[in-house]
């Protein structure tokens, strides 16, 4: 078997004395892999991606990742200790999507992707937001493969919510990423652009081997697309499978809910 594109080590998250947000989570993740993380509002999914980046910083535990994806050599190494350097050739390498859009309202939509190729322009072009004729030719076909090449000289704000979620993806394929987080990348969306957009980052990963996190309420999303689910509850891996194994005790352990209660999170058939 190869080795895994993220290998996460007792990882634990806590805020000042409160109770944890993370407690001891361990998992592995393949390249390719396209993970749905489930579980109710405070369980930890949303803490759990952004770790993973340090857009919050871990309390404790390990976040391994292969040397090669920093052009090192040998093994795995640790995100966590990484400094400011290490960290930015990381998170180059990780796409992050979220609820909502985090785009570029005033600039156009081909603008906002060719800010994903950032963090490998140096420090003076990067601050002057110059792109080389290369980079502008890789924006456009990263539009091309998300169904927005004609709208790539329009401003962002002037495209449906769909379009801008489409946007976003294009902007993280920019970073050449390894691993793409996605945050509630559908909850703001209608059932219609849910599937399009779950459809496309599925895709996206398949072709081009890219290890995909997303997190989701919607069981019969996670079933429809996801190779495997994680639940979490209390901040605790409480379902690690495939999404046949997403039974009533399963759901119910990963929801807190009582049988009458798991109306509210149907079974996916």
């Amino acid at each position: 078997m190869s080795e895994p594109v993220l290998s996460v080590r007792r990882l634990s998250k806590r805020y000042g004395e409160g109770a944890p947000i993370l407690r001891d989570v361990s998992l592995d993740f393949e390249a390719g892999e396209f993970t749905a993380i489930l579980g109710l509002s405070g369980a930890g999914k949303s803490t759990f991606l952004r770790c993973l980046n340090r857009l919050v910083e871990p309390s404790g535990g390990e976040i391994l990742v292969p040397s090669t994806l920093l052009d090192r050599q040998g093994g795995q190494i640790d995100v966590g200790k990484f400094g400011s350097r290490d960290l930015r050739l990381w998170r180059r390498k990780v796409g992050m999507i979220f609820q909502q859009f985090n785009l570029v309202k005033r600039l156009t939509v081909l603008e906002n992707v060719l800010s994903g190729s950032l963090g490998y322009a140096p420090g003076v072009p990067s601050m002057l937001r110059f792109f080389s004729a290369e980079d502008k030719r890789r924006a456009l076909r990263a539009l091309d493969r998300v169904g927005l090449l004609p709208f790539a000289y329009q401003r962002a704000d002037s495209v449906s919510g769909g379009q801008q979620q489409r946007v976003a993806i294009a902007r993280a394929l920019m970073q050449r990423p390894a691993v793409i987080l996605a945050d509630e990348p559908v909850a703001s969306l209608d059932p219609k652009l849910s599937l399009a957009i779950l459809d496309l980052l599925r895709k996206v990963g398949q072709e081009d081997g890219i290890t995909v996190l997303v997190s989701l309420h919607v069981l019969d999303l996670a079933k429809r697309f996801s190779g495997r689910c994680i639940g979490f509850a209390g901040g605790e891996v409480v379902f690690d499978g495939s999404p046949e194994g997403l039974d009533e005790i399963a759901v119910r352990r990963i929801y807190q809910a009582r049988t009458e209660e798991l109306k509210a999170y149907p079974i996916p058939t």
